[in-house]
């Protein structure tokens, strides 16, 4: 019996729609009994140059203590290439991703890196950070 090939008949799942709806989610953080650090690393980053409408380049480091809520990853990652058709400068990439964790999660801290590739002759790295201040 032939398995039936889903490409063809064009059947496969509407990846922009999927991105397009996609939410940031978090659930209960299960080791609130000691501080942990979880990273994350994002090295297919891409987004548009507001300027130029040429297309950006960048790893995404992700750093925090979770307090009470941990990302989901697959809404991360889809969250994450929501940024490929956005028109953003770089400074403004690390400190909306990390408004948006902050407000989901509220973690002892967190820290968001944009680590951009080479454009013109000049490398830009990005570091926005949150540290909590009430316990």
């Amino acid at each position: 019996m032939k398995k039936k090939n889903i490409a063809l008949r064009n059947e496969r799942p509407d990846g922009r729609k999927i991105i397009a709806e996609a939410r940031l989610e978090r659930f209960e953080n299960r080791t609130r009994h000691r501080r942990y650090t979880v990273e994350f690393t994002c090295p297919e980053f891409t987004c548009v140059c507001p300027a130029s409408g040429f297309p950006d380049f960048a790893t995404i480091l992700i750093r925090y203590v979770p307090r009470d809520w941990c990302v989901e990853l697959k809404s991360l990652k889809l969250y994450i290439n929501q940024f490929r058709d956005r028109g953003i400068f770089h400074e403004d990439v690390a400190n909306v991703i990390l408004d948006d964790l902050v407000g989901l999660l509220d973690p002892w801290e967190m820290d968001v890196t944009g680590d951009f590739a080479v454009r013109g002759n000049i490398k830009t790295v990005i570091k926005a950070t949150h540290r909590r201040t009430k316990k």
